[in-house]
């Protein structure tokens, strides 16, 4: 049987609610997320919420909000995972790593365009409007920004503020400071569970198809090479 017809039952019940409302698609092994640093966070089960994985891992007081200590922290420990000689520095063979064994999804688009256009068909034809991780096919994000929150194709490389072709730490928590601040939408001081979830980049207007309708009708235009010839 092929795959998209697997594919699709599964799909069916996380593409929205009754009532027409946004819902966040969790739980495939094909939809990662993407943390705002870059850290994927992949389903272990059918309704695992790849989300609230990292939100539960940076809320390190589980007060149910994350603060920018806490992102800054969170950062810091996903900095260490990815220096892998511990000098200080992401350098390029360490985000080359990261690029192909962490997170390829960062720089990989193919293995997951079955999955992709089945989402956006099955959501189309339901009718419901996707706010999950699973793009569309139509969606012209890329890399990270497909599954994350925040639109960032490479979200380790764009923390290095020098571009020294490395990330140092210090450049990793400042990035970490600014990405807090674009997803606190509402200047609390912390993030929430609720407001992350109605976060999703919107993608970029599609270009205009040229109006056919006034074009003349060629049946009407004189033949240039003559009749009978």
């Amino acid at each position: 049987m092929p795959l998209a017809a697997l594919l699709l039952p599964l799909l069916a019940g996380a593409v929205g609610a009754p009532d027409n409302r946004p819902v966040l698609v969790t739980g495939h092994q094909w939809a990662p997320f993407i943390s705002p640093m870059g850290e994927p966070f992949r389903a272990r089960s059918a309704t695992d919420d790849t989300l609230a994985d990292w939100f539960r891992q940076a809320d390190r007081n589980h007060d149910n909000q994350v603060t920018l200590d806490e992102m800054q922290q969170d950062a810091d420990r996903f900095f260490a995972i990815l220096d892998g000689n511990h000098d200080g520095e992401i350098d390029p063979d360490e985000i080359s790593h990261y690029e192909n064994v962490i997170a390829p999804e960062v720089i990989s688009g193919s293995s997951y365009g079955l999955m992709e256009a089945a989402d956006s068909n099955e959501g189309r034809t339901r009718g419901h409007r996707h706010a999950g991780f699973i793009r569309g096919s139509e969606d012209q994000h890329q890399g990270a920004g497909r599954f994350g929150l925040l639109d960032l194709p490479e979200p380790v490389v764009s923390a290095d503020s020098n571009f020294n072709r490395g990330v140092s730490q210090a450049e990793f928590r400042a990035a970490a400071a600014q990405r807090f601040m674009a997803l606190d939408l509402d200047h609390h001081g912390f993030l929430t569970l609720p407001s992350l979830e109605t976060i999703r980049p919107a993608p970029p207007a599609a270009p205009k198809k040229p109006d056919r309708s006034k074009d003349p009708d060629d049946s009407a235009l004189p033949d240039p090479v003559g009749p009978g010839l």
